[in-house]
């Protein structure tokens, strides 16, 4: 059974329509103080200057080493692809992550998703479109987030962190073509080896990408499950090429 199921005709709701953002009042406040408070530097305190890390900071943040898998972005010795892609080849066709998900990468993240911080999406979004898309992207897809933690979040980090490479770019952003239809358990709660059985028929897909490459956006990325199971469900709908650009890649376990 597919776990991407197509519409015929989609009406997307106004959750989709607004970006996946939907901030209370308070939380509306909130956004609004973050980005009109000149910022401290997010690792020492110091003034930034407007700047989300200080000059002197930015250079120690835990950049990706540049030989990873091209396929998963697992760090390897030569930049090969890793034995893991090699005997089972992900839904997706490569990865790129800019930072190593620890400190303080990590807690910028965490910030972003649990405070709020929505500046730490601009410095973030920022970092990513220096990067560039993949030679021949035609859209920019946010992981989709759903709807009940949308409701509880107010925004989806993944959108805020997509917009500036759209600007950037000149690409456009879609929001509405997939969707979270199962709320899943939260992976970081999983064993390794259960996180691609809880993705199962998570995502739903509207419309078709017939002959289309896209490009999906995301904040965080463990063990590429979810980002398999999205990428699957992607390619069924005619997507010929789906690639990923993260924040972060955690490094898999001894």
């Amino acid at each position: 059974m597919s776990f991407c199921t197509c519409a015929v005709a989609h009406d997307p709701s106004s959750e989709e329509i607004l970006s996946n953002w939907l901030p209370s009042f308070p939380e509306f406040l909130r956004h609004v103080a973050d980005a009109l408070v000149p910022y401290d530097c997010f690792v020492c305190g110091k003034n930034a200057t407007g700047a989300y890390v200080c000059a002197d900071c930015e250079p120690e943040l835990p950049f990706h080493p540049h030989a990873v898998c091209p396929v998963c972005a697992i760090p390897t010795l030569d930049g090969a692809v890793c034995g893991r892609c090699l005997r089972r080849a992900p839904a997706y066709a490569s990865t790129r992550a800019v930072f190593s998900y620890s400190f303080p990468i990590d807690r910028m993240v965490q910030a972003l998703k649990y405070q709020s911080r929505l500046a730490v999406a601009t410095h973030l979004g920022e970092r990513l479109a220096r990067y560039g898309p993949p030679p021949g992207i035609d859209l920019i897809l946010p992981m989709p987030l759903h709807p009940r933690r949308l409701r509880e979040r107010g925004f989806n980090q993944a959108v805020e962190l997509a917009r500036p490479l759209a600007r950037a770019w000149g690409l456009p952003l879609d929001t509405a073509l997939a969707r979270r239809s199962v709320d899943t358990a939260p992976q970081v709660s999983l064993p390794w080896a259960a996180r691609r059985g809880n993705m199962r028929e998570a995502f739903a897909c509207h419309g078709t990408l017939a002959g289309r490459s896209v490009l999906v956006i995301d904040d965080v990325m463990t063990t590429g499950a979810t980002l398999d199971a999205l990428a699957r469900g992607l390619r069924e709908h005619g997507a010929v090429r789906v690639c990923n650009l993260v924040v972060a890649r955690t490094l898999a376990p001894d």
